[in-house]
């Protein structure tokens, strides 16, 4: 079955060919791919201006070095040449600048590398034949140090805020407290911690990560210069409980009837922490009942952080007063 299929589109592919609808567009694509040729043949041999972002990379760099300044990550590079001498860099990633650390010594703890230097290596990299037109940066300055550097707590500089359904529930922490800071002739005695950027959140329903930089401090060197913080969020859930009535401040010989006799407390707590009853009480105060009302209000123990929005239902009762008479 499938063989007479192929042999049936060969047939209806063969008729097509050979109409002459189809060796017209057979003559048509021949055009095309003859004027394409052309205009690549052209384009290879016309002079062009291309910009090119060149990566930098330092080698033979030891181990116990390390820089204080940042080195870019690329140059940006304008060229002008044929086409045929650029082409090979117009597809794929580039290949990096390799800058030897040990030849580009100029002075102490100073890496650098002069225009003239680094015209000579991206004429190198492009071929003799290319121009280089502007090279930005033109010049390279950093500074390095070999002290082993000193490690320095983390403070971080936090604004956040739940949702109001929602409570930061913990203590925000980072995934690492502390870090190595390095300097050209150590680092200050005076310097004991680092601090983060400033940051802020607010309106969070759900533990949350942020990447958050390291404040720079002029001169030194932080590593890692950014960290991850973690801002731990639950949802709140509604708790209520039955509390007994007590009673305090009552005169000798006067008992207090209330009624009724419990009230519900509802508080929110975090979903971690439903299932914990805290210590509570609810109480009226002898002094607080209201005669003419008959009403005493409720009063509440003090209840932990973690309980919000908390509330009393009734927040009064009603009661009666019992003189009892002393015995001899």
């Amino acid at each position: 079955m499938i063989v007479e299929r192929i042999r049936a589109l060969k047939i209806r592919l063969s008729d097509a060919i050979h109409s002459a609808k189809g060796r017209d567009v057979i003559l048509y694509l021949m055009c095309v791919c003859v004027a394409f040729i052309f205009w690549a043949l052209f384009s290879l041999d016309s002079d062009i201006q291309r910009d090119y972002e060149v990566p930098l990379e330092i080698v033979d760099k030891p181990d116990s070095v390390t820089l204080i300044g940042n080195l870019p990550s690329y140059l940006g590079v304008s060229v002008q040449g044929k086409g045929s001498q650029l082409i090979r860099f117009s597809w794929g990633k580039l290949t990096p600048v390799k800058l030897p650390f040990n030849e580009n010594i100029s002075e102490k703890n100073i890496f650098s590398m002069s225009k003239l230097k680094i015209d000579s290596r991206l004429r190198d990299y492009f071929g003799g034949g290319v121009q280089i037109t502007s090279v930005r940066p033109d010049t390279l300055r950093v500074p390095y140090t070999t002290s082993p550097g000193v490690m320095l707590p983390v403070v971080l500089r936090a604004d956040v805020h739940a949702s109001l359904q929602s409570v930061i529930s913990g203590k925000i922490k980072s995934n690492v407290d502390s870090v190595r800071v390095y300097g050209i002739n150590g680092v200050p005695h005076s310097l004991k911690f680092v601090e983060t950027e400033r940051f802020s959140r607010s309106g969070l329903n759900d533990t949350t990560t942020v990447e958050v930089n390291i404040e720079p401090i002029p001169g030194l060197r932080i590593i890692p210069d950014k960290i991850k913080v973690i801002i731990p969020v639950e949802p709140l859930i509604l708790k209520t409980r039955s509390i007994l009535v007590e009673r305090t401040g009552l005169p000798n010989n006067t008992g207090l009837i209330t009624f009724p006799a419990r009230v519900e407390v509802n508080y929110l707590v975090p979903m971690s922490e439903y299932n914990k009853d805290y210590p509570i009480s609810a109480y009226v105060e002898f002094s607080d009942v209201n005669h003419s009302t008959q009403k005493a209000k409720v009063h509440l123990s003090t209840l932990p952080k973690v309980c919000q929005n908390v509330s009393v239902v009734p927040d009064s009762v009603e009661f009666i007063i019992e003189r009892t008479n002393s015995k001899n």
